[in-house]
C-alpha cells in the first residue's frame, strides 16, 4: 500500500485525485440531502409520493450517462483534458449555487433540474479522468492509480452520503450543506488547475450529434478488442451487484436485523471502506503488473462472501423490540459478526476484482479512441445498474425476499465467473 500512496506526492497524480474526490463528496452530499429533505420535510406536507420521487431522482441522475456519454467521449478525445476539467469543475461551482438557491426556494423541481445537470457534468468528467491516468502514469503505476482512484472514489461517497443525509435536517442544516459542497466545488477547480497538460487523441475528430449512432459506434470501439470488452463487461458487472447491495441495505437492515438508520450507515462504511482496502491491495498483490490474474480470485470471492452472507441472516436471530441500534446489534452474538465479517470481505474481494479490470481497459486501448472507451463502460455501467433495479423489483413482485435477492445475485456471480476469466494472464506483451 506504501507503494501505492507515493502517487500522491506526485503533480502527475495528486491534483487529479484531489478533484475527483471533492467532485464524488458533491455529488453524493446534495443527492442523499435532498432525498432526505424531500422524505422526511416535503413529502409529509406536500402530499406527494416519497417512493416514486426517490425513483425519479435516482433515474434524473443517471439518465445522462445514456443520453450524453458518447458525446462526452468524444469530447474528450478531441480536446486537451486538463483544459476540460477546468471548465466541467467552474459548471460545478454554477451547479452548488443552484443547489443552494434551490434549498433556500424551498423548490423541488428546480433542484431536480439540478440533480439532472449535476449527472450531466458528471457524464463528461467520467471518461476524462480515467483516461488522463494513462497518460500520466507509467506502466507501472496504473494498478496503484486505479486503485487510489477507486478507494478514495468510495470513501467520498461514504462521507458525501453521510454528511449529506445528517446535516440537511440540523438546525441551519440547509445553509451548511450549502456553504460545503459550494466551497468543496471551488477546491475542486482550484486542484483542477494543477492538472499537467495531456496529449489530445484526435484532433481531426468530428462532434456526432445523434445520440443513438454515437453510442452505438462508441461500442463498437469498445468490442474491437476483446480483452478490452470483457474488461468492460466485468466492471458493469460489479456495478450491478454494488447497485444491488447499496440500495438494498436499508430495506436489509430493517426487516432482516431489525435495526435503525445507524446500522444501515455502519454497513455502507464496511462496504465502502473494504472496497478501498482491497483496491489499493491491489497493487501490492500484482506488483505493479498489468494482467487479469486476480479477476478470478476475486470474483470467487464475492461469491464465498454473498453465500455466507445469506447462510449468517438465515441464522440470526432478529430481536423482539421494534428497531435496535449499533450496541444492540453488536451484542446479538456470532451470527451479526459473521455478517460484518462477510460484508467486508465481500467488499475487499469487490476491489480487487475490479481495480486490474480499469488497469486492461486503459491499457489496451487504443490511445486515439480512449476516452470514447471509457464512455463506452460508462453507457454499459449505466445500464448495468439499471438492470440492477429492475432484476430487484421483478424478484420482490414473485415474493422473494430481501436475503434471497442477494444470494441470487451471489450465485449469478458463478457464471460470469467463467465469462470473465478471458482476461485473465493477458499481459500488454501479448497485445
Amino acid at each position: 500500500m506504501s507503494d501505492s500512496l507515493h502517487l500522491l506526492k506526485t503533480k502527475r497524480f495528486l491534483p487529479l485525485f484531489v478533484t475527483q474526490f471533492f467532485g464524488a463528496f458533491n455529488d453524493n452530499a446534495f443527492k442523499n440531502a435532498f432525498l432526505i429533505w424531500f422524505t422526511y420535510d416535503v413529502a409529509v406536507t406536500s402530499g406527494v409520493d416519497a417512493p416514486m420521487m426517490v425513483t425519479l431522482a435516482a433515474g434524473l441522475f443517471i439518465l445522462p450517462f445514456f443520453l450524453f456519454s458518447a458525446t462526452a467521449g468524444q469530447v474528450a478525445d478531441k480536446y486537451e483534458k486538463s483544459w476540460l476539467t477546468q471548465k466541467i469543475k467552474q459548471v460545478e461551482i454554477v451547479l452548488m449555487v443552484a443547489c443552494a438557491i434551490g434549498f433556500y426556494l424551498h423548490s423541488v423541481y428546480f433542484l431536480l433540474v439540478v440533480l439532472f445537470l449535476m449527472g450531466v457534468q458528471s457524464t463528461f468528467f467520467g471518461p476524462i479522468k480515467y483516461s488522463l491516468l494513462p497518460e500520466h502514469l507509467k506502466d507501472d503505476e496504473l494498478i496503484s492509480g486505479n486503485g487510489l482512484i477507486e478507494g478514495g472514489t468510495f470513501l467520498s461517497i461514504l462521507l458525501g452520503t453521510i454528511f449529506g443525509g445528517l446535516i440537511i435536517r440540523t438546525e441551519s442544516g440547509i445553509e451548511c450543506v450549502s456553504f460545503i459542497v459550494i466551497l468543496f466545488s471551488i477546491i475542486g477547480w482550484i486542484s483542477s488547475r494543477s492538472i499537467p497538460p495531456s496529449p489530445i487523441g484526435d484532433t481531426h475528430l468530428k462532434i456526432g450529434w445523434n445520440i443513438a449512432k454515437e453510442t452505438w459506434k462508441i461500442i463498437g470501439f469498445a468490442r474491437k478488442e476483446r480483452t478490452v470488452w470483457l474488461s468492460i463487461i466485468g466492471i458493469s458487472w460489479f456495478w450491478l451487484i454494488g447497485a444491488t447491495f447499496l440500495t438494498q441495505f436499508p430495506v436489509y437492515t430493517k426487516e432482516v436485523i431489525g435495526g435503525n438508520e445507524h446500522i444501515v450507515t455502519l454497513f455502507l462504511t464496511i462496504f465502502s471502506v473494504g472496497i478501498g482496502v482491497g483496491s489499493m491491495w491491489c497493487n501490492s498483490l500484482l506488483r505493479g503488473q498489468i494482467n487479469g490474474r486476480l479477476v478470478p480470485y476475486g470474483s470467487i470471492g464475492m461469491t464465498i462472501s454473498i453465500v455466507i452472507f445469506y447462510i449468517a441472516s438465515q441464522c440470526y436471530a432478529m430481536p423482539a423490540k421494534e428497531l435496535i441500534g449499533l450496541a444492540d446489534f453488536f451484542g446479538s452474538g456470532f451470527y451479526s459478526w459473521l455478517i460484518l465479517g462477510n460484508l467486508l470481505m465481500l467488499s475487499v474481494c469487490a476491489g480487487i476484482y475490479i481495480v486490474p479490470l480499469y488497469a486492461i481497459m486503459q491499457h489496451r486501448s487504443e490511445d486515439k479512441y480512449l476516452s470514447r472507451i471509457i464512455a463506452a463502460n460508462n453507457v454499459l455501467n449505466a445500464l448495468f445498474m439499471v438492470m440492477a433495479s429492475l432484476i430487484t423489483i421483478g424478484l420482490f413482485a414473485i415474493d422473494l425476499n430481501v436475503k434471497q435477492v442477494l444470494l441470487i445475485v451471489g450465485i449469478a456471480n458463478i457464471p460470469v465467473f467463467f465469462i470473465i476469466r478471458g482476461v485473465v494472464n493477458r499481459r500488454l506483451s501479448d497485445a
